[in-house]
This record gives structure tokens, C-alpha cells and sequence, in this order.
């Protein structure tokens, strides 16, 4: 496998350590092994599950939105869903860059979050994981929010504010946590709080 990673004489330092090279087919999500592990559904869902979930929310983003069911650009749209999603989109970004990714992460992670209490009604709560003292409500967003957990030297993170379609990782786990009314419930986030905003865009 190539890891992307070379010689810092080869490469502007910006770049060094950003994140491992693979040739991605339009028709392919490729999961790295890691994220299929068996501890509990709802680790397996927040970190597994919101990632499945992003992939299929770009289907109805501002760039998949734009396709038919069989991938002809085409306005499916009415105007009034069109008029609701514009208006969803500039509550979510201040921009254009980051829009279809930002709206992907809050898809996915409703995706997974809803998935997994589906899958509590059939078959029953978890067990507790011993040792640790979160619910597994709350494991559900903490392995969600480890999907994006890297470092990352500044330099990246400038180039990435310039020329990537992502939010820097940290936005975009506080982003979609923050637009979650299930999120402050499952952490008792005070209404009017940072994680738990008056106004939510979603």
C-alpha cells in the first residue's frame, strides 16, 4: 500500500502527515479494517455506521442532489424542497467549499444514530462495557467523533482552510454533534450551550 507519505525534501512540509493515498472508485466505499471492530453495535455504529451514512447523505447533498436515480444530471427537485434545502445550506456553512462534506457528516451521523436505535428496539440494550462509564448512547458519538481524530501540523491545516472540500476534523465533529438535539440530550448539554445552540440548522 502507499502511505502518501515521502521524504520532506520531496514534499512541501504542509503536506506530510495528512492522510494515506488509495485509488477510490465512484462506485466503491473502501473501509479500512480498523473501523470493523466487535466490542458493541454502538461503537461499530458511530464509527462504521457514520461513515456509510456520510457517503450515502452526498447522494442528496448540494453535488448528489443534482443526479436522478440513475445518475443523469437532472432537477428532480420541487422548488419548495429546493427553497428548503437552500435555506438549510446557508444556516450549515458560511461558504461553498465545505457544504456537500459539512452536510454529509450531520447526514451520516443522524444515519448511524437512528440505525443503532433501530437495531436496540429489535434485539435489546446493551450490556454495559466494563470499565467505562459512558452509555452506550454516549459511545455511539464518542466513536463518531474518533473518526476524525488526527494530527495534523499547521501547516495542513492552513492548506487544507484553502483548498479542501473538508472542514478541518475538529469542525467537523463540533459541527454536527452541536446540530444534534439527541447529542446534548444522551451528554445533558444546557439549551443556549456551545453543544446544544438555541437555533439548529438541522
Amino acid at each position: 500500500m502507499n502511505t502518501g507519505i515521502k521524504q520532506e525534501s520531496q514534499l512541501e512540509s504542509a503536506t506530510l502527515w495528512r492522510e494515506r493515498e488509495v485509488d477510490v472508485r465512484p462506485d466503491l466505499s473502501q473501509v479500512e479494517c480498523e473501523l470493523l471492530s466487535p466490542p458493541s453495535r454502538s461503537l461499530n455504529y458511530g464509527g462504521i455506521g457514520a461513515i456509510i451514512g456520510h457517503e450515502l447523505t452526498h447522494g442528496y447533498d448540494d453535488w448528489g442532489g443534482q443526479y436522478d436515480r440513475h445518475g443523469n444530471l437532472k432537477q428532480w427537485w420541487t422548488q419548495d424542497s429546493y427553497r428548503k434545502f437552500q435555506k438549510k445550506a446557508e444556516c450549515i456553512v458560511n461558504g461553498r467549499l465545505t457544504l456537500g462534506e459539512n452536510i454529509a457528516d450531520m447526514g451520516g451521523l443522524k444515519l448511524s444514530y437512528y440505525a443503532y436505535q433501530k437495531w436496540v428496539r429489535e434485539h435489546g440494550p446493551e450490556r454495559p462495557l466494563p470499565g467505562l462509564k459512558y452509555t452506550h448512547e454516549q459511545l455511539l458519538f464518542i466513536a463518531f467523533a474518533q473518526n476524525w481524530c488526527m494530527k495534523r501540523r499547521s501547516q495542513s491545516i492552513y492548506l487544507q482552510l484553502l483548498t479542501d472540500k473538508h472542514a478541518p476534523e475538529h469542525y467537523r465533529v463540533i459541527g454536527s454533534v452541536s446540530q444534534f438535539d439527541e447529542f446534548a440530550r444522551v451528554f445533558n448539554c444546557p439549551k443556549g450551550s456551545p453543544m446544544h445552540p438555541a437555533e439548529k440548522c438541522s
